[in-house]
């Protein structure tokens, strides 16, 4: 099933793998650099049938990181389209995570430690940081408090994805991701955790919904009708008494009414604080979230989350309980886990799915490397001794 194709909408995915979104933070001023061509082209050619872009900020006050790739201006437009050209010739389909980070704007790298950057780091950096939400509340230690956004300031944020989506179709990009989970800005305003607000957009969960689905319904109206529109939520935040499954469930109902077609199932994110409530995480952790928001929200949905080799991503699939399988971290260990996939479960025995510039020599090696696998399976005294120019 994983490598059946899928219509959604106008697109025709060649089959249900999905590269997920990973932060590279290799973007000069927003915009993408060869890093991000060779980093997301290789998963092209690895087989996969979407590959996501990392959070793509519609605000540079709103980054995660310094080097982010970002959609805030119409410059960063071209070289995103090199990247999904690339990606297009070799036969996959390409998104793009929007996202704004509001109060966990501004963040090193993981490998540098992945701590809340400083106010000083923060004044120091060419393009301007600004932590936003919906209440004055830091997301944790070593977070500054953000400031609290107003009408107009969550009138600028709606427009800023508005115009983001508007460069992405400009770029040719296929897919829009909405990112409106881990504890980034529209998922503190969904959380009662972080949200402690009093008028229309917070209170009762309808109000902590409101942005949420003033972003989907005015993304969706920009965005081509053809084109699907996807969104990533944590279903459930991580916290005690915080945003839960049941709430997820509700807004993936109304988030379908304003024209989405995918929901991407995550988790956790909203704080680091220890009274957090944590996800175990064992292999597919995060599939029970999909396979419910999926039955009872009556949505497609995209399965994430230690999701490792081709059988528990095809019994995901089989047993109904996502549509898509994103795969992350187990694609940066083997970029070519699609086209290896096809081939355990007996979907390419040919090497058909590779690139002709990989597949034909494959094919090629393939009855050599058979035999002597064979060979080496041979117990030692059915062998014979081989003399020089013996060629089997």
């Amino acid at each position: 099933m994983m490598f059946q194709s899928l219509r959604v909408r106008g697109l025709v995915l060649k089959n249900r793998v999905v590269i997920s979104p990973m932060c590279q933070h290799a973007a000069v001023a927003g915009r993408a650099t060869s890093w991000h061509l060779v980093h997301l082209g290789k998963f092209a050619l690895g087989g996969a049938g979407l590959i996501l872009t990392e959070s793509t900020a519609v605000d540079p006050r709103g980054r995660i990181g310094t080097a982010d790739l970002g959609l805030w201006n119409d410059e960063q437009v071209e070289q995103l389209k090199a990247v999904v050209d690339f990606v297009h010739a070799n036969g996959s389909a390409i998104g793009v995570q929007l996202a704004h980070a509001g109060r966990k704007a501004g963040s090193q790298p993981l490998w540098e430690g992945g701590a809340a950057l400083g106010e000083a780091q923060l004044a120091a950096d060419a393009e301007p940081w600004q932590r936003l939400g919906p209440s004055a509340l830091p997301a944790g230690p070593g977070w500054s408090a953000p400031e609290v956004l107003d009408e107009a300031g969550i009138a600028d944020v709606v427009d800023r994805f508005v115009q983001a989506t508007r460069r992405a179709d400009a770029a040719g990009v296929d897919v829009v991701e909405l990112h409106f989970g881990h504890g980034y800005l529209v998922a503190s305003f969904l959380s009662p955790a972080a949200n402690q607000r009093a008028d229309r957009w917070g209170g009762d969960l309808q109000g902590r919904m409101r942005l949420a689905l003033e972003i989907a319904t005015k993304v969706r109206a920009a965005w081509p009708d053809a084109k699907p529109l996807f969104c990533r939520l944590s279903a459930v935040d991580g916290t005690l008494d915080g945003w839960s499954l049941d709430d997820s469930v509700v807004l993936s109902r109304e988030l379908v009414r304003c024209g989405v077609d995918v929901i991407d199932c995550s988790s956790g994110g909203l704080t680091e604080e220890t009274r957090a409530l944590p996800v175990p995480r064992g292999l597919g952790f995060q599939v029970p979230f999909s396979e419910r928001i999926r039955r009872e929200a009556q949505v497609l949905t995209q399965a994430v989350g230690m999701i490792v080799d081709a059988r528990q991503a095809e019994d995901v699939l089989l047993e109904g309980k996502a549509d898509l399988i994103a795969i992350g971290r187990e694609a940066l260990f083997d970029p070519y886990w699609a086209h290896h996939a096809a081939e355990s479960l007996g979907a390419d025995p040919a090497y058909v799915r590779w690139p002709e510039r990989h597949g034909v020599w494959l094919a090629k090696r393939a009855p050599g490397l058979a035999h002597a696998r064979a060979e080496a399976d041979e117990p030692p005294r059915q062998r014979q001794p081989r003399t020089i120019g013996d060629s089997r």
